[in-house]
């Protein structure tokens, strides 16, 4: 618990960090830059002004989610210029937001604006913490955020690191750099930092590099430097970014983890012909971002090292014990030879230590030297090589990851695991015999934010251990290995044999063909192609086929990072006895086949239709709420519709020519609101009418722009208050005039809400939520008991096994499971002198058969559209921004 607020030391008597307080004396020069308009210095500095008199004098904690904007990096310097000590924390990753705000306690948290200023949520006067004078920044010390364990910078640290950095670079005024990195990262924020100490430029966005956009911004700003990750080389490569002609690029600069010798060579030697420069870095965020160069003119002689330190800065070598090392430690010769050593840094921008908690906010230094944890060697040229790691890190995507806390999300799920790295990926040994690693793998991934394919475990019997009895990490990253089994023949074409997939080639075809787009690209995801629910079944269960296993939130992966690194051999897949199925798909295959057997009085189970109408909320949230600008979504949203509406009113038409049961206003979906107050047969499409009243609603209420920032900004507002109308009908607060069919918006709201949620908390308030509001809601305990099951499986179980054989069953069942709503009122009766379960399985076939039939025509419109925009020479939609983590 924090202490009570105290006085605190005004901050005009602390050091300030002088590029956030100097801005004014570079005038009109354009600091920040966005694609459609510039900050000039001397606007800037009066933003950070308004900002500075908002925070006040008295020292506070200031926790800022940072985005790649103008009002991030304003609440940024105003912090740092009246000597608040900020806490960046990534602003898309809501569960460490949540987390260090709760370890922290924050005294003032900024929120997002409408304009260049940002929003203060003052959370107390004063503060509740006392805050070391020297203290300026907090940065996650590895790529989760989530740990509480952050570093701590002094303003010194700041000032230092840039300075070190423009003169490594040799940055210019007229410079303008772009941010391809997130500013909470501490190498995004160096750029920052370094390029506003001289008076240069940042061109602000949150586009990928493969993004077309991103290269016309970059083109209309005459870019000159370019910095990147590893991951980003490879998305450069994907972006054409060897044949593009950038006249103003000067720069290009690598940190964030090591970059393939062979890799660096060929982008210096395209530098040399292009007219650029590439610079490796090497650095930490302890080190407040960078501490070696290697000078651009050796950068495709000597591609394997990290050249010498940075102005400022000294290296040394320590002696490596005898046991030194993980997974990928140096050889006995290694610890032998005395140009070999741990790489320990000595320099102004060293850290001034950790913190784990409130309580070390008023440590002042605790270190003065840098133990990086890497194992160097030094050549006689002076330049020095990474060989090694000793420390328990790895560093992927630009992240260092702490492989104890792997260790421990590992142990959080209930098993023993040891973890190692490589350069591509963590690896763990998990002890014992698990049925799916590779889904203990995947959440921990999740858990990390990174990729799917970036976890990879084996389960052994025993953990691997040295004769010491220590865990022999060697034998854990040998296990990279065995994650890589021999590729299938390459010949063999995907549609033919669809065991495994190896290049993004055969999943770009794999979309194409279930979703009839030729316009697939490697940055494409499926709800950016215009998947979704009806598609998504179809869609989930070919790839799992194809992959062994089902990616968490693949649906809004690229298509490039669900290509796993080698495929899995057909043997080991055969090996597989349990099939995993995504949890709607399985409730909305369950839930119509308790709809027609009840129908059909084979069973006695309703409430199959609630079920799916909270799968439709939930479904809705996935595939309805993804990128684009309002005008967009609500294309989405009416295409969605139209794939309800168009077969529904076309089979009811017939219906209704065939038999004397059904009436216009049946067809037209009117029935709910002008048909008879009384169950009769012309109520047998209601819920297909009410899903199509509710969809049309909150298409409308979503295309107000106001609303639509809403629901961007903060995600679970918007149904959180949809479900609050919805109570007011449930609980009869409100008539709607219409039957009892009529009031499940607060379910659609729940599912919503449900598919929305990224934390504990989040899922614990929907489950409170349904276990409050469903009973009573039929006077039938065992209807409400299924439709409760059903919510609460969507929001605590993201998968569920199945038989191999079940998992295409449930997945052809949920596909079609609209059109065999629709058609099972005419084929089970026609069937009712016979067995009840002939008429069940005689309304599956029939909606199979008509979904095989309906659904092509809307794959043909899709074909064709995206052949137009082929001609026209469009582009397929790419990726979300920042690719790099």
């Amino acid at each position: 618990m924090s202490t009570p607020p105290r006085a605190a030391a005004p901050a005009l008597l602390l050091h300030r960090v002088p590029f956030a307080s100097g801005l004014a004396r570079f005038g009109d020069r354009p600091a920040l830059l966005t694609p459609d308009r510039a900050v000039g210095y001397a606007e800037l500095a009066d933003l950070v002004g308004t900002t500075l008199a908002a925070l006040g004098t008295t020292r506070r904690l200031v926790l800022v989610p940072a985005r790649n904007d103008v009002p991030t990096v304003v609440a940024y310097l105003a912090a740092l210029t009246g000597g608040h000590p900020v806490v960046l924390v990534p602003h898309d990753k809501p569960d460490a937001v949540t987390s260090l705000a709760a370890a922290y306690d924050p005294d003032v948290v900024v929120v997002p604006g409408e304009d260049d200023l940002p929003r203060l949520d003052v959370r107390r006067e004063g503060t509740a913490h006392r805050l070391h004078p020297d203290l300026a920044l907090l940065l996650s010390t590895s790529g989760t955020t989530g740990s509480p364990k952050l570093v701590r910078l002094s303003a010194t640290n700041l000032q230092a690191n840039a300075e070190s950095i423009v003169e490594a670079l040799g940055i210019r005024s007229t410079d303008v750099a772009v941010t391809t990195l997130p500013l909470s990262y501490s190498y995004g924020l160096s750029v920052l930092n370094s390029h506003l100490a001289v008076g240069a430029s940042l061109l602000l966005t949150d586009l990928s590099v493969v993004d077309p956009c991103f290269w016309q911004a970059f083109t209309a700003r005459r870019v000159t430097t370019l910095p990147g990750v590893p991951h980003t080389f490879e998305l450069l490569d994907r972006a054409g970014f060897a044949d593009r002609d950038l006249p103003s690029l000067r720069l290009v600069t690598q940190a964030g983890g090591r970059l393939a010798p062979e890799r660096v060579r060929q982008f210096a030697e395209l530098g040399r012909r292009r007219g650029w420069d590439l610079v490796v870095m090497y650095g930490q965020t302890e080190a407040t971002a960078r501490m070696a160069c290697l000078p651009a003119d050796l950068a495709a002689q000597r591609p394997q090292t990290i050249g010498v330190p940075i102005p400022g800065g000294t290296f040394h070598l320590r002696p490596l014990a005898p046991d030194a090392g993980s997974g990928a430690e140096p050889g006995p010769r290694d610890q032998q030879d005395p140009a070999v050593g741990e790489l320990v840094y000595t320099g102004p921008n060293v850290m001034l230590g950790y913190a784990h908690g409130p309580h070390d906010l008023a440590l002042g230094a605790t270190v003065t030297e840098l133990r990086t944890g890497d194992v160097a060697r030094r050549h006689p040229d002076g330049l020095y090589e990474i060989v090694g790691r000793l420390s328990r890190f790895a560093k992927l995507f630009g992240l260092r990851i702490d492989l104890d806390r792997v260790e421990d999300l590992f142990a959080g799920l209930g098993v023993r695991a040891a973890c190692a790295s490589t350069d591509e990926r963590i690896v763990a040994a998990v002890e014992g015999d698990h049925p799916d690693v590779d889904l203990l793998a995947r959440t921990v991934a999740a858990e990390l934010g990174l990729p799917a394919r970036s976890v990879v475990a084996r389960a052994v019997r025993d953990l691997p251990r040295l004769g010491n009895g220590k865990t022999d990490y060697r034998a854990v990253a040998a296990l990279a290995e065995a994650c890589e089994a021999p590729a299938t023949d390459a010949t063999s074409a995907l549609t033919d044999a669809p065991e495994t997939v190896r290049s993004t080639e055969d999943l770009r075809r794999l979309f194409g063909v279930l979703l009839d787009r030729e316009d697939v690209g490697d940055d494409d995801t499926f709800v950016g192609l215009g998947g979704d629910s009806l598609s998504y079944v179809e869609t989930s269960i070919r790839l799992e086929q194809v992959l062994g296993h089902l990616p968490e939130g693949w649906h809004v992966t690229p298509v490039r990072d669900l290509v796993p690194r080698s495929a899995r051999t057909t043997a080991a897949r055969r090996r597989r006895r349990i099939a995993t199925v995504e949890t709607s798909v399985v409730l909305r295959a369950v839930a119509i086949v308790l709809i027609v057997a009840t129908h059909a009085k084979l069973l006695a189970l309703p409430g199959g239709a609630h079920v799916l109408m909270a799968v439709a909320g939930f479904n809705f949230a996935r595939f309805q709420l993804g990128g684009g600008d309002v005008l967009a979504r609500l294309r989405r949203h009416l295409g969605s519709i139209a794939r309800v509406v168009v077969p529904s009113v076309a089979f009811i038409a017939v219906a209704a020519l065939v038999t004397d049961r059904y009436t216009l206003a049946n067809v037209l979906l009117l029935n709910a609101i002008v048909g008879p107050p009384t169950w009769t047969e012309q109520w047998h499409f209601w819920f297909i009418e009410v899903l199509v009243y509710v969809l049309v609603a909150v298409a409308a209420l979503l295309a107000l722009p106001p609303v639509a920032r809403l629901e961007r900004r903060h995600p679970l507002v918007v149904p959180a208050l949809l479900f609050g109308v919805g109570l007011l009908v449930r609980y009869d607060v409100v008539d709607p005039g219409v039957p009892h069919t009529m009031p499940v918006l607060w379910l659609f709201a729940l599912g919503w809400f449900v598919a929305r949620s990224r934390t504990t908390w989040h899922r614990l308030a929907s489950s409170a939520a349904a276990v409050v509001t469903v009973p009573g809601f039929f006077g039938d305990p065992q209807r409400e008991l299924l439709v409760l099951g059903g919510v609460l499986l969507l929001a605590w179980v993201p998968a569920l096994p199945v038989l191999p054989g079940l998992n295409r069953v449930a997945g052809l069942l949920a596909a079609a499971s609209l059109y065999i709503y629709l058609t099972h009122w005419l084929v089970y009766p026609a069937l009712d002198h016979l067995h009840p379960a002939v008429g069940v399985v005689a309304s599956l076939l029939a909606g199979i058969a008509y979904w095989a039939v309906a659904d092509r025509p809307v794959h043909r419109w899709r074909a064709i559209r995206a052949r137009l925009r082929l001609r026209r020479g469009g582009a397929g939609p790419t990726s979300s921004p920042h690719d790099v983590g």
